[in-house]
């Protein structure tokens, strides 16, 4: 159910979405879909949580399988340009929920404030070291790294019945990190 209603959310949009599309696309009733999820801000929240935790387990096994974070970083983007529902899905909630009556408004505020607040903590880490170049805030960093990721989902989406024109979105991120460290 979680899959088929972020495939739906992702193609049409939330508010465009129907409880009884998802039923339908998963072949039970409407009513029966309901059994399971009361409302659609309550599957909205489901299907975005499920995806955070997909890919946390993945970031957090690849941290420890010795990757560097930024790395990390890069292998979701590598593993989310195979999966263009998921993408087009953030891209579209995360455009919809910057009204603050959007049900996943809050979702998105809390998940840019951790994403922001442990790249920035990286940052951090990293300018301690010495490793960060001279000049650079570790805030300012951070909030420049998520909007490379966050804009290179949006030109990489643009840019589907081309995808010879397509970018790679984690090269873009491995170059804006690059250009911030001095390592």
């Amino acid at each position: 159910m979680l899959d088929a209603a972020m495939l739906l959310f992702g193609e049409v949009g939330y508010h465009t979405a129907s409880l009884r599309e998802v039923a339908s696309r998963v072949g039970i009733s409407h009513p029966g879909l309901l059994h399971h999820f009361s409302s659609k801000a309550v599957l909205l929240a489901a299907v975005l949580e499920r995806r955070d935790e997909v890919d946390e387990a993945a970031f957090q096994a690849d941290l420890d399988a010795g990757h560097d974070y930024f790395d990390a970083l890069a292998r979701i983007v590598e593993r989310n340009a195979a999966r263009p529902g998921i993408v087009e899905l953030f891209a579209t909630l995360s455009a919809e929920a910057t009204s603050p009556d959007h049900p996943a408004h809050a979702f998105f505020q809390a998940r840019y404030r951790t994403v922001v607040g442990s790249t920035t903590a990286e940052f951090e880490r990293r300018r301690d070291e010495g490793r960060l170049r001279p000049g650079i805030d570790p805030d300012m960093a951070a909030r420049l790294t998520v909007a490379v990721m966050d804009g290179m989902q949006i030109q990489w989406l643009l840019a589907a019945d081309t995808p010879d024109d397509r970018p790679d979105m984690a090269a873009a991120l491995r170059a804006q990190v690059a250009a911030l460290l001095s390592d």
